[in-house]
């Protein structure tokens, strides 16, 4: 029974060690197909930013993320006018 119990650390281990290498290579398969890391050298099925395949051009990610950053500013004057109409109701 002793060495039972002493197995399931190390099964245990091995689990978590597994698990983390699926999520390190979805994770990086994510970020490859958002253009924000580099495809593997022999891979020409992910277009790389600023790259033109066939008729669709990948935007480089600076572009990405000024659009992000207006959307976030808008969304942030949202809630402000939001909050200003909220107190406005509220103020006797």
């Amino acid at each position: 029974m002793g060495t039972r119990a002493r197995q399931g650390g190390w099964v245990g281990l091995i689990v978590l060690l597994l698990a983390l290498a699926v999520v390190a290579l979805l994770g990086k398969t994510l970020l490859q197909r958002m253009g924000l890391a580099s495809p593997a050298p022999g891979d020409k099925s992910l277009a790389r930013p600023g790259s033109v395949q066939g008729d669709v051009v990948v935007p480089p990610p600076a572009e990405a993320l000024e659009r992000v950053r207006g959307l976030e500013r808008a969304v942030q004057e949202q809630a402000r006018d939001a909050a200003a109409r909220v107190d406005r109701a509220t103020t006797p």
